[in-house]
C-alpha cells in the first residue's frame, strides 16, 4: 500500500514495518527504529507502492506522536500527489504529557482528503519558517558585532542593514553551500 524512507536514515520501509491496529492505522515506533534519537529524524518520504491507488477522495495522512502527547498532522498523500517529502515536527520532550522514557511514533492513516487540515504541505511550511528564523539570527548575530547597547536596547548605524545584506550576498556568490547552510 505504502513505503517510506528517511532521507540518509534508512532504505525504503513498507507497510509491514509498521504495526498495523487496524484497517485504517499504522504506527512505526521509532524507538525501535532509533532509539532516544527520533529527533534527529527530520523528515519523512511517503510514497504509494507502484500499481497501488486510493479510492477517490482519500489519502494517507502522517503524523508525528512523542512523549504521550497529540498526534501533530505532518502532511498526506493521494491519488493526485503519490509521494511528499514531509518534516516531521517532534514535540519537545520538555512538555511531556506522560513520565517515563522518551517514546516517539509516526503514524499514517487512511482519511477523507476533505477532512484533512487545509495545509496542503505542512512541511513546506515549517520549512520556510526555520529558513526566516535562521536568516534573522544570522542577521541579529551580525548587528551585534557592530552595535552598543543602551539598557535593553541595540543601537547600530542606519546601514547596518544594508552592510548585512552585502556581505550576505558576497558569501552566497562565494559557496554556493553557504544557503544551504540555513535550512534545517
Amino acid at each position: 500500500m505504502f513505503g517510506v524512507v528517511f532521507p540518509d536514515r534508512s532504505f525504503p520501509l513498507d507497510a509491514s514495518s509498521f504495526t498495523q491496529i487496524d484497517p485504517l492505522h499504522w504506527v512505526l515506533d521509532m524507538n525501535t527504529f532509533v532509539g532516544e534519537a527520533y529527533q534527529e529524524v527530520k523528515e519523512v518520504c511517503i510514497f504509494m507502492i507502484s500499481g497501488f491507488t486510493l479510492p477517490p477522495g482519500k489519502a494517507l495522512a502522517v503524523y508525528v506522536q512523542a512523549h504521550g502527547n497529540p498526534y501533530i498532522f505532518c502532511g498526506a498523500i493521494h491519488g493526485a500527489r503519490p509521494s511528499a517529502l514531509l518534516h516531521l515536527p517532534w514535540p519537545d520532550p520538555a512538555f511531556a504529557a506522560s513520565p517515563g522514557p522518551p517514546s516517539a511514533r509516526i503514524g499514517v492513516c487512511l482519511e477523507d482528503l476533505a477532512s484533512l487540515p487545509a495545509v496542503a504541505d505542512a512541511g513546506a511550511l515549517g520549512r520556510v519558517e526555520r529558513l526566516a528564523l535562521r536568516v534573522g539570527e544570522n542577521l541579529f548575530n551580525f548587528m551585534q558585532s557592530f552595535c552598543a547597547i543602551d539598557g535593553n536596547r541595540l543601537v547600530v548605524t542606519a546601514d547596518i542593514l544594508d552592510r548585512w545584506f552585502i556581505k550576505f550576498q558576497e558569501r552566497a556568490k562565494r559557496d554556493p553551500e553557504y544557503l544551504k547552510s540555513f535550512t534545517l
